[in-house]
């Protein structure tokens, strides 16, 4: 029985460092590698800040959106202000929230080959091999969307055997998923597949008392993956993913009273579909790899809420109404193909690995936007604003890198990209802009690899963000269009293991200068009157600065008990800003939205015996500030997580219980605007709530 327990104990691991097995009676290090970089590496010997989610984990938040599980590694954030989560910020860095403006992201995501960074709505995590969170910029890899990071997933593969897994979760709030993988040899030593499809519904939190309904924040997902490996030879293989999603989300969240009850008389919705496909070539020509991918997306989505919150008979003197709904279609081509050296054709007298390759991206996204205003005063005048736009980006992008190995132990790196990127936008407002800019990235690193287990590096990291056109035509001219930003990025980290490699730690210190900042930021108008309305747009500040730490340990104290931990600490802070709009808040020498200054994520897995296994963990977070307009602040907050597995053979039950002490979160915030007529219009802080309490069980197969 020890060893079945000691060996789940090892398998655990993968949810936060590397991944472990027995041997000869003493722990060593599992092959599982990261293959964000250009070369898979063991995640012992990464020599960059990453946080590795394994399947184990990933089964373990069954109840958690994609968003939320990725936001409990050390300085990852999101926001919402929609269905549920769809935004991340890495330390600091990323997305809030996007209505009329295109927005070029801040932090990557990569499924299966495919560029999913502007359409994490429908995201599943069902048949997820792994997550990999990569903080700082990957400009030289990834290059124009991964300033401040990427995330790149991986679902199960295609193997020669036949397996399946068969998932179903019900819970309260009316909370029912069920999926089905399978997977096996098609043609003998010639074709492999996999499928899956996973279904995925709830009322949601919310309650609507004036239209009497509990289901207007609803979740309603439907995920279809299907996966082919072609073994063209011993040396080339060919590999093609198909990916299929519908969502058709409700949206209720915000009320005057920042409580879970609404009063809204037309609820938006939320909603994305998803077709999309990715082809990868991988041929070994014995003295180098020769890798071409090839992924094409095509998005159509609909945001839309009810503009007042409530309806005709919430107040007498309500003297207006409204909705506000956002139509995209987002499309995207990417186009890559690199060569990678074997150790056989290493140069420089046989010291250096070499990496070169070329990039290419089409994206477009158009808009259609309709607002619709009704002055109830006005014998129910109908005012309705109608605009589209569209833009057009494409990106061309040559890079390299070199891995020199100056002895057993050192390695210096060096890499370079320069990247070129033409925009185009139009509107209905009669805006034509285009830019052309070529961009770089780069990266210069130390790697000292002590043995397989302890490994100590430094690299310096240039990242840049391609600048925009804001689409508003209610703000000045002169604040049309905003810059480029680059980021200059210092990591220093080590990876070691100790007592025979029960206790394994991850350590990275970071130091970031920002130039060209952009800067969220948006027009009141009307702050205290019913006629409030936002004109949201990006600026630069001039420079900003962020530093800290992210630390991640596990220890398998005995053959029973398996603990982990993770903290990430961020200090940010604008050094020179002077906002467009005369009277924005005064924000230098202050932290940005959405950085709070520490997260921490402490768990522990205890294994009753060979059947039973019970896990707990506290995640929590500083209080951040929600927009740069603003001073208004999201609490700290700290939640608790448990749940209690039963497997039997290739059976298992796990019954969870999330945030136990149902605890209020704020994932979402809006300040100094007044849009609640009881209150005479006054501007106050309104909130979207995090998930409450919830209850549940998965029960899942394996053969």
């Amino acid at each position: 029985m020890k060893s079945n327990i000691l060996s789940a104990l090892m398998i655990t691991s993968y949810a936060t460092l590397n991944t472990t097995a027995i041997a000869d009676e003493t722990i060593t290090l599992d092959p599982i590698v990261i293959g964000a970089d250009f070369r898979e590496k063991k995640l012992s010997q990464t020599s960059n800040s990453v946080t590795l989610i394994s399947e184990g984990e990933i089964y373990d938040k069954a109840s958690k959106s994609f968003v939320e599980t990725l936001a409990s590694t050390p300085n990852v954030n999101f926001s919402s202000g929609a269905s549920k989560a769809k935004y991340i910020q890495i330390r600091g860095i990323g997305e809030r929230s996007q209505f009329e403006t295109p927005v070029n992201p801040s932090v990557g995501i990569i499924v299966d080959g495919i560029d999913s960074s502007n359409t994490t709505l429908g995201m599943s995590m069902f048949d997820v091999k792994q997550i990999e969170v990569l903080k700082g910029p990957q400009g030289t890899t990834f290059g124009a969307n991964a300033m401040a990071g990427m995330v790149v997933v991986e679902s199960n593969e295609p193997s020669k055997k036949t397996q399946g897994h068969i998932e179903a979760t019900v819970g309260d709030y009316n909370t029912k998923a069920v999926g089905v993988a399978v997977g096996g040899t098609l043609l003998e030593d010639k074709l492999l597949g996999r499928f899956s499809i996973y279904k995925n519904t709830s009322d949601g939190y919310m309650k609507n008392s004036y239209l009497d309904r509990k289901d207007t924040q609803n979740i309603d997902e439907l995920s279809i993956k299907q996966q082919l490996r072609w073994l063209v030879s011993d040396e080339h293989t060919i590999d093609f993913n198909y990916s299929h999603t519908n969502v058709d989300n409700g949206y209720d969240a915000f009320t005057f009273d920042n409580s879970r009850v609404s009063l809204a008389d037309e609820p938006g919705k939320d909603t994305q579909k998803t077709n999309a496909f990715a082809i990868k070539s991988t041929n070994d020509f014995n003295k180098f790899q020769a890798i071409t991918k090839l992924s094409y997306s095509n998005s159509d989505m609909t945001y839309s809420f009810d503009e007042d919150w409530a309806n005709e008979d919430y107040y007498p003197g309500e003297n207006w109404k409204g909705s506000d709904e956002y139509i995209r279609n987002k499309e995207y081509v990417d186009f890559d193909l690199r060569l990678i050296s074997n150790e056989s054709n290493r140069i420089f007298n046989g010291a250096t690995d070499w990496t070169i390759g070329t990039y290419y991206k089409n994206y477009q996204e158009s808009l259609e936007r309709n607002r619709l205003y009704v002055d109830l005063y006005d014998n129910n005048t109908v005012y309705n604003t109608e605009y589209d736009g569209d833009y057009k980006t494409e990106n061309k992008a040559i890079y390299g890198q070199l891995d020199t190995h100056l002895n057993e132990k050192v390695t210096f790196i060096t890499g370079l990209r320069v990247e070129n990127v033409e925009s185009d936008y139009t509107d209905s407002n009669a805006t034509d802009i285009s830019t052309d800019e070529t961009l770089l990235g780069a990266r210069i690193g130390l790697n000292y690899a002590i043995n397989n287990t302890d490994l100590y590096y430094m690299s310096i990291s240039r990242g840049y963000k391609p600048g925009g056109v804001n689409s508003s035509s209610e703000i000045p001219d002169a604040a049309r269009e905003f810059k480029t930003e680059t980021l200059w990025n210092i990591d220093i980290g080590a990876n070691n293991s100790y007592l025979d490699n029960t206790l394994l730690s991850r350590l990275n210190l970071f130091y970031g200068k920002r130039k060209d900042q952009q800067v969220k930021s948006s027009y009141v108008q009307n702050p205290n009157d019913p006629d409030t309305s936002f004109d949201e747009y990006f600026t630069n500040a001039a420079k900003g600065t962020y530093y800290g730490l992210e630390a991640q340990l596990s220890y398998h104290m005995t053959e029973s008990l398996y603990v982990y931990g993770s903290l990430g600490l961020l200090k940010s802070k604008f050094d020179e800003y002077t906002d467009p709009n005369p009277d924005a808040t005064d924000v230098n020498g202050r932290a940005p939205a959405q950085s709070p200054e520490y997260q921490h994520n402490i768990g522990l897995n205890y294994f009753i015996n060979d059947d039973w296994t019970f896990k707990a963990n506290m995640e929590g977070k500083a209080s951040y500030y929600f927009s740069n307009r603003h001073n208004e602040k999201a609490k700290s907050s700290t939640i608790g997580n448990a749940s209690l597995e039963y497997i039997y053979k290739g059976l298992s039950t796990s019954f969870w219980i999330r945030n136990i002490t149902d605890e209020k979160t704020e994932v979402r915030g809006f300040g100094s605007f007044g849009n609640n007529p009881a209150n005479g219009w006054e501007t106050e802080l309104y909130t979207q709530s995090g998930a409450p309490r919830t209850i549940g069980i998965t029960l899942s197969y394996d053969f």
